[in-house]
């Protein structure tokens, strides 16, 4: 257990300055569970994390999402789709405040469920059938 989380110290090490296993960067404050959602940017990962709000006038509740970039360190192989821990940590840069400090092994959806396609590649084939005989499901 490292940084006084709840995580494990990845086995390979880097030499990124902003990494909180290898480099200087201190975790502070709470930490959030979410999904990969784009790793377009160099050493920089998009969060997303869905969560539900009550709407007191229809008495329902509505879901939303929670998008937040977060630096990648070189230790870690991260991928769209992985679930992650990021904790928050001081500005790294003009929209950075939080570092992936590890994935999770875990079953719940944490968000970024429209990332992946279907679950069950026979879902997609009972879908083409319905539309090639002409059903308007």
């Amino acid at each position: 257990m490292a940084l006084g989380l709840n995580v494990d110290e990845p086995e390979t090490t880097c030499d990124d300055p902003n990494c909180p296993f290898h480099g200087t960067v201190s975790v502070r404050g709470g930490t959030v569970d979410g999904m990969v959602a784009s790793t377009e940017m160099h050493r920089t990962v998009i969060v997303e994390r869905e969560y539900d709000v009550t709407v007191p006038k229809y008495d329902r509740k509505m879901k939303r999402r929670s998008r937040t970039p977060a630096h990648a360190p070189d230790c870690l192989d991260l991928s769209v789709g992985d679930a992650v821990r990021i904790a928050e940590t001081r500005p790294l840069s003009k929209t950075k405040a939080h570092v992936v400090v590890g994935t999770l092994d875990t079953t719940r959806d944490l968000g970024a469920s429209s990332l992946s396609g279907p679950s069950d590649p026979d879902s997609e084939v009972a879908l083409d059938e319905i539309e090639s005989a002409g059903g308007d499901a």
